[in-house]
């Protein structure tokens, strides 16, 4: 039984748990109160967690007529990112490391399988959202499932350096492009400083190459999580312009 609570007019939300292989995985669902069955969007979050940031903007898809759940990434290290780091780049490699492929796709199946198994839902219309670490992330999961029918990635870093890959080398997202199994929408900040633009350059570049419809959008002006109203780094208008984008690509594949 799912123990929701109401938030904003008509949407009630919480922290919910499910099974990923033999473990046992928390999400924060939102839904509409009322109506149904609604599509399905499951989002990976950024090397943050699921911050109240991410708990509002789980709610605000809701609020749009989706049934919206964030898996938490860091399930398995008690829901936060690793606390032993010395700097703000080694807190980012270790919750890459935390929050790998290996790991984190599974999860993201397994939350959609929970998901979809609600009376709410309609699990046939099913999609992937994605932020920074998250953004990456789904693109992987987007060439291993046929239960996702759009992407959505904001702000991931198209090649993983070597110290945030469990391989010890890069991880390149980039070749992905050529085994989607769903259309994907790339949004990045042109003054992202947390991202090589020669990176976005290449995935830019490599958009014809991609099995699937794939687009790529760039805000001027707007750094690295731009769409993050508590960021330093937010920026009103790409994150408004980012966020309409979104939810139209979203209703136009999971109609």
């Amino acid at each position: 039984m799912l123990n929701l609570k109401p938030h904003e007019a008509g949407i009630v939300a919480g922290w919910v748990h499910f099974p990923s292989g033999d473990d046992l995985v928390r999400g924060y669902l939102a839904l509409p109160e009322a109506g149904g069955p609604w599509p399905l969007v499951v989002t990976a979050h950024e090397n943050l967690g699921v911050t109240t940031h991410r708990q509002g903007v789980t709610r605000q898809l809701a609020a749009e007529g989706f049934v919206s759940l964030t898996v938490d990434m860091f399930s398995r290290i008690g829901g936060m990112p690793p606390q032993n780091y010395a700097g703000q780049e080694d807190r980012r490699a270790k919750a890459f490391l935390a929050a790998r492929d290996e790991v984190v796709v599974p999860d993201l199946q397994a939350g959609l399988e929970f998901a979809a198994g609600l009376d709410e839902v309609d699990g046939a219309r099913a999609g992937a959202l994605g932020f920074c670490l998250g953004g990456g992330s789904v693109l992987v999961w987007a060439t291993r499932t046929d239960d996702v029918r759009a992407v959505v990635s904001l702000y991931g870093i198209p090649v993983l350096p070597p110290e945030y890959s469990p391989t010890g080398s890069a991880r390149s997202r980039i070749p992905l492009l050529a085994e989607l199994r769903a259309p994907v929408q790339f949004h990045f900040g042109g003054a992202d400083e947390a991202i090589p633009a020669d990176q976005i350059d290449q995935l830019d570049g490599a958009l014809p190459t991609s099995a699937t419809p794939a687009q790529l959008y760039r805000y001027d002006g707007a750094g690295h999580a731009y769409h993050d109203d508590t960021h330093p780094n937010y920026h009103p208008e790409a994150a408004a312009l980012t966020w309409r984008r979104t939810v139209d690509y979203l209703r136009e594949h999971l109609a």
